[in-house]
């Protein structure tokens, strides 16, 4: 008789986590329109079944991938707020975490794939929104709500630029843009 083999402990909250961060990393590598249940269950070495237990669709599938990183975002955007908030001059700051942003640009990528699949997806634009909305305090308190908002789209629009060219960031094009808003 053989013996039997040990029983892996299940933990639900563990294996969504794990689903999600595998919807990111297929996401960066094949895009959202070719992210499938069976790519994320592979990556994640889970069975296909617990990816569709767990994600019934591929809708759900990738608002978990969105979901993790606009928590990544959140926890990012808590720490420029807290470099923004002793930093002498805000431009110049604002364009360093930028930069310090773009240095990881395999998780960059993953982060626009999702907000672009957002795009398309109406029941993934609350999750959109919420990464829109969520903006440094200490920005805010500097320029104000409309001019932050304004910044946002800026650093969006430089760093899709960057993505797109493979270029590094235009720094110093970026910090005079910024202070332009600011004044």
């Amino acid at each position: 008789m053989t013996a039997r083999r040990p029983q892996r402990a299940r933990d639900p909250e563990a294996r969504k986590a794990a689903l999600a961060a595998a919807a990111m990393e297929v996401v960066a590598e094949n895009g959202v329109g070719r992210t499938t249940h069976r790519a994320v269950a592979a990556r994640a070495g889970l069975p296909l079944g617990a990816t569709t237990y767990y994600f019934p669709t591929l809708d759900d599938l990738i608002a978990a991938g969105l979901r993790h990183a606009l928590d990544t975002l959140q926890t990012d955007l808590q720490a420029w707020d807290e470099r923004l908030s002793k930093a002498p001059d805000m431009p110049e700051a604002l364009t360093g975490l930028v930069q310090e942003y773009l240095a990881d640009r395999r998780q960059v990528r993953i982060e626009y794939e999702l907000f672009v699949a957002a795009a398309r997806d109406e029941a993934l634009r609350p999750l959109a929104e919420a990464w829109l909305n969520d903006i440094p305090e200490t920005l805010i308190a500097a320029v104000g709500t409309a001019t932050a908002r304004d910044i946002c789209a800026l650093l969006d629009g430089f760093i899709l630029q960057s993505l797109v060219s493979d270029t590094e960031l235009d720094g110093p094009r970026l910090t005079a843009a910024i202070r332009k808003l600011s004044s």
